[in-house]
């Protein structure tokens, strides 16, 4: 009875994840984040950067400073905070000026399709509101009305893999359970978010940072290799 009863209800949300998801990304983001790095004097390769993009990025970067700072004592709040503020200032140019920024294919119709099933599409990311509101903007997918909610990880009191962006989501959208939906991510993080939200459908997508048999290891509920099939899983 319990499992009928959880195919019974539908979605109501999909929560998607912006760079590598919904937004081009060929390692731009683990780029302006590298740039940033070096900036305070740390040398650090992409591929050490790129698993750890869909984190809340203060924590990314006390992560990737454990990694190359031997003595701890350094790696402090300030520091911390420098890297991001760079971070920040290279990421909002980025999305206001560079070309090609550019949805990838299908998520315009794919947001398309969920409104006009009355299902709520929701973004949220490791970055901050400031930069995600930046690329909303350029996008300009609030005045297409494309979508419902924007979530930075700045907004809650712990981003990913933490479910409160999921929750905050659901709250502003009158959604009280988590059955009723789906997160889409490419990264680990964003499948861990979903699963610690207990959303019914937690999709990894093989567009951005990680590969199908990267993500199989974190067990999501699908994998997919194009947005538009979500319509399909829900």
């Amino acid at each position: 009875m319990l499992n009928n009863s959880l195919y019974n209800m539908p979605i109501k949300l999909v929560v998607f994840d912006i760079a590598g998801t919904t937004v081009k990304d060929d390692h731009d983001v683990s780029r302006a984040f590298q740039a940033a790095l070096k900036k305070s004097n740390y040398e650090v390769p992409i591929d050490l950067i790129d698993p750890l993009m869909g984190y809340e990025k203060n924590l990314a970067i006390k992560q990737i400073l454990r990694l190359h700072e031997h003595n701890e004592a350094k790696i402090t709040t300030e520091l911390v905070s420098k890297i991001h503020k760079e971070f920040v200032i290279q990421m909002i140019d980025y999305y206001q000026t560079a070309p090609g920024i550019e949805p990838l294919p299908n998520v315009e119709e794919t947001f398309a399709a969920l409104r006009a099933m009355r299902i709520q599409v929701g973004i949220n990311t490791g970055f901050s509101r400031d930069i995600a509101d930046t690329i909303v903007k350029r996008l300009q997918w609030i005045e297409k009305g494309l979508i419902d909610h924007v979530v930075g990880s700045d907004e809650v009191e712990l981003g990913r893999p933490y479910p409160y962006m999921i929750q905050k989501m659901m709250l502003e959208g009158g959604i009280e359970k988590p059955e009723n939906v789906a997160k889409v991510g490419d990264t680990e993080v964003d499948v861990r978010e979903g699963q610690n939200a207990g959303c019914r459908y937690v999709i990894g997508i093989t567009t951005g940072t990680f590969s199908r048999k990267e993500l199989e290891q974190y067990n999501p509920t699908h994998i997919i290799d194009d947005i538009a099939l979500v319509l399909d899983i829900i």
